[in-house]
């Protein structure tokens, strides 16, 4: 088995987005992963998810240690992604066969596919690529630049992995309620407080914020400060581990409660700019989310898909009864559009961090706009494909139960969909962004020519006017209405950028490869999604087969009563 065989979409987006140089640096390594998560990662995986980290904090001797013991499954799985496949490192230096930095893509593809096997660890892979990165644009001096060098490195003896503490009691969502301080120690700092909800707590850099003297009672008073696992001297630093939380997912990886004694910290970039500073890494983490819940939409389709084939009920196997496949053709169209998101945020990253402004400020609301959808419907999807297992799906004997656990995580990590769903808003507000979406998105469907669509192009076109209508009378509005009405705008305002997306796909593999099943998926997800059109979604089925395989479907497979009749010759 092959998780990269097994994703009909994947190829050709690559085929799309990466240059023909990039696409033949990474098959070999992509083919290699797509096979290992499949027949080694993913059984680890499930060892690790029943064997969760332990917490020593004292040794025999009585020494206060702190020390995180963890199963030998986790720890193979860490050496994959760290060392193997460089996942944490991809965006910041050359790796399989890039002799520089490769582009932001290739480190969400290849996450893409690990996280199918693993979803746990790919948290704190994903806070070291983030704290390398928020490093790197802030961090000055030698100390920072080491932590930076030991943060993308692949040694098993040098690597460094990535933190960040922000969540207090009172101080998750409102972080100026932060009630750690920092105080002056000769050039650097010592920070005293009560972290939360760390994950990956004993980690060796850890990003986390403080008030500072001086400072005022806003975010403007929170400083960013690099928290080291050991002084420069190389004794332990000033902070313990309290207890590892007892989560409902992500079991596999630890996340505690610490609290900081003076601990030495050196500080990042200007104090008064530490909660924006810090936002870059939030953001980065949470465009990882909605990455890495598309990773579980795909591989909880993948365990449907298997079962449906095998499982015979009344003489006929599942997947050949009609309302099964109702049932897994709209799952198959939400993971495909939600791939094509990550596609396009990888692209725009790439392009504004080349100094492309649309692009940033693209990127700045696509980032809210992708983890408030996908990783709400990643919970839907999961608990869908684990129903049609049925009695064993609930059972932690197969891997759709931990797939179901593991998928609440990304509504809640790195803000809850409605901090989400605000910061949307607060990016319209600033910088009319829905306007640009829809000026961006209306750019890629006026040149589709495309007649077997049907009426689902004039359909979006007319529906990107409204949807701007929309969002000026959300930011017109009370301010409590607009922040009532921003949830349901912002899932409306990524469900028209996923099928225009997936339509400027169907175009291009039509064009490309004269194949019709990218449209056939894009009909599901706008008639499913969109129009709410369910006869458009039964029109596909007879071709379920081929879209959930990536067979090529000709043009004369396409639904006759879609296909527009030519005109008779006078």
């Amino acid at each position: 088995m092959n998780y990269v065989d097994l994703d009909p979409a994947l190829q050709p987006l690559i085929e799309s987005y990466l240059e023909s140089a990039d696409r033949e640096r990474l098959a070999p390594v992509l083919t290699a992963l797509g096979a290992d998560a499949a027949d080694r990662l993913a059984p680890l995986a499930d060892v690790a998810d029943k064997n969760p980290p332990t917490l020593a904090q004292f040794n025999r001797e009585g020494d206060r240690v702190d020390s995180i013991e963890y199963h030998p499954s986790y720890q193979e799985l860490q050496k994959a992604a760290y060392e193997e496949y460089g996942l944490s490192a991809l965006s910041h230096r050359g790796l399989h066969g890039w002799d520089d930095v490769p582009p932001h893509l290739v480190k969400y593809i290849l996450s893409y596919v690990f996280v199918q096997a693993e979803f746990g660890l790919a948290c704190p892979v994903s806070m070291t690529d983030a704290a390398a990165r928020t490093l790197r644009k802030f961090g000055e001096g030698e100390q920072n630049a080491e932590a930076i060098d030991r943060l993308i490195s692949t040694d098993p003896d040098r690597r460094f992995t990535g933190a960040m503490f922000m969540t207090e009691i009172h101080a998750g969502t409102d972080i100026a309620q932060t009630s750690t301080v920092a105080e002056r120690d000769g050039e650097n700092w010592a920070l005293s407080g009560r972290k939360w909800f760390a994950s990956n707590p004993d980690a060796d850099v850890i990003l986390t914020l403080a008030r500072f003297p001086g400072g005022d009672d806003t975010t403007r008073g929170v400083g960013l400060f690099m928290l080291p696992k050991h002084r420069p001297d190389g004794t332990k630093n000033s902070y313990v581990i309290d207890r590892l939380k007892d989560k409902l997912g992500t079991r596999s990886m630890p996340s505690g409660e610490v609290t900081l004694n003076g601990a030495y910290a050196v500080q990042v970039g200007a104090l008064e700019r530490g909660f924006r500073q810090m936002a870059e890494m939030v953001n980065t983490s949470r465009l990882s989310n909605a990455m890495r819940a598309t990773a579980l939409m795909r591989r909880s389709i993948n365990e449907a898909l298997t079962h449906a084939r095998t499982r015979v009920v009344f003489g006929k196997t599942l997947i050949e009864a009609p309302l099964m496949r109702m049932t897994l053709l709209p799952l198959q169209a939400e993971a495909e559009a939600a791939l094509g998101l990550v596609f396009y945020c990888g692209d725009m990253l790439q392009r504004a961090d080349a100094g492309d402004d649309s692009a940033a400020a693209q990127i700045r609301v696509l980032t809210p706009l992708a983890k408030h959808y996908i990783c709400k419907r990643a919970r839907f999807v999961t608990g869908e494909a684990m129903e049609v297992r049925g009695g064993r799906g609930y059972i932690e004997e197969f891997p759709d139960a931990r797939l179901v656990r593991d998928s609440h995580l990304g509504s809640i990590w790195e803000g809850s969909s409605n901090v989400i769903a605000l910061d949307v808003l607060r990016c319209m507000r600033k910088q009319d962004t829905h306007r640009l979406l829809a000026k961006t998105m209306e750019e890629k469907l006026t040149p589709i020519t495309l007649a077997e669509a049907g009426p689902e192009l004039r359909e979006l076109l007319n529906r990107w006017s409204t949807i701007v209508d929309r969002g000026d009378a959300v930011l017109n509005a009370e301010a409590d209405a607009g922040e009532a009405l921003i949830g349901g705008y912002a899932d409306d305002l990524a469900q028209l950028i996923m099928a225009t997306l997936l339509l400027e796909q169907a175009d291009a593999e039509v064009t490309r490869d004269a194949n019709f099943r990218k449209l056939l998926v894009a009909k599901a997800f706008i008639g499913g999604n969109i129009t709410g059109d369910e006869h458009t979604v039964v029109e596909t089925l007879s071709h379920f087969e081929d879209i959930v395989d990536g067979e090529t479907v000709p043009r004369d497979a396409v639904p006759a009563d879609v296909v527009p009749t030519p005109a008779p010759v006078a």
